[in-house]
């Protein structure tokens, strides 16, 4: 996938026009958010650091004389009888060094994301597209008509929410049309034009079962929101 560093006006525009266009023939209403990321992922580097320091401490236990090695090196050959005090210290040493440079080193954040688990980003980003929708969209229309687009850019993932009315008659593999169009869009680089498509499509489904009325109000706004 393309990389996408900021929406510019004109796509703010693209995707504010589509969510306006659509609601002209649904009583759905339609809020589309874009954000950078959907976590920090902090926690990426401790788990990493620990997991190199426990495959260290394996390392020194499997191979006691590989690390004796280690030590007569640092001490310019000459041997030298540790007593168990002073082993146990420089194996401590040893993993808190280990510890500190992994720690360091993927804390570095496009590595951070990189080594966070797919299945730990799509958990993060579904529960940022929640509660985005709950405080966006939820319960917000006169007939529980809500829908939340939502794309995070560092993970590269979409996720679409709707309210209850709407979920009591569309299925949720239903959008999978809009995720489709909106992938093809970003791959090009064009996130402005994916969520645009993505929108198209939502409305679509929004206008086959829930038809435009006469006497329902734009109760949502249609503006594109960037986090």
């Amino acid at each position: 996938m393309a990389k996408v560093e900021s929406i510019g006006p004109d796509e703010h525009c693209i995707v504010t026009d589509a969510v306006a266009e659509a609601e002209r023939q649904t009583d759905g209403e339609i809020v589309t958010v874009i954000a950078r990321e959907s976590d920090d992922y902090r926690e990426t580097p401790i788990y990493w650091a620990v997991a190199v320091m426990f495959l260290a401490l394996a390392c020194i236990a499997v191979f006691p004389d590989w690390f004796a090695n280690l030590l007569a090196t640092t001490t310019g050959g000459w041997e030298h009888v540790y007593t168990p005090s002073e082993y146990l210290t420089l194996i401590m040493l040893l993993l808190a060094a280990k510890f500190g440079a992994v720690h360091l080193i993927v804390g570095w954040k496009p590595l951070r994301l990189a080594l966070t688990p797919p299945a730990i980003k799509r958990a993060r980003v579904r529960a940022r597209a929640i509660n985005l929708f709950r405080v966006s969209a939820e319960k917000r229309t006169r007939g529980l008509t809500g829908v939340l687009i939502y794309l995070s850019m560092a993970e590269h993932r979409a996720e679409i929410v709707a309210d209850s009315a709407i979920a009591a008659k569309v299925s949720p593999d239903i959008w999978g049309e809009a995720m489709a169009d909106m992938i093809v869009e970003l791959r090009a680089g064009r996130a402005g034009e994916g969520m645009a498509a993505a929108v198209r499509d939502v409305g679509k489904v929004l206008a086959e079962h829930f038809p435009k009325s006469d006497d329902n109000p734009n109760e949502l706004p249609d503006r594109l929101i960037e986090l």
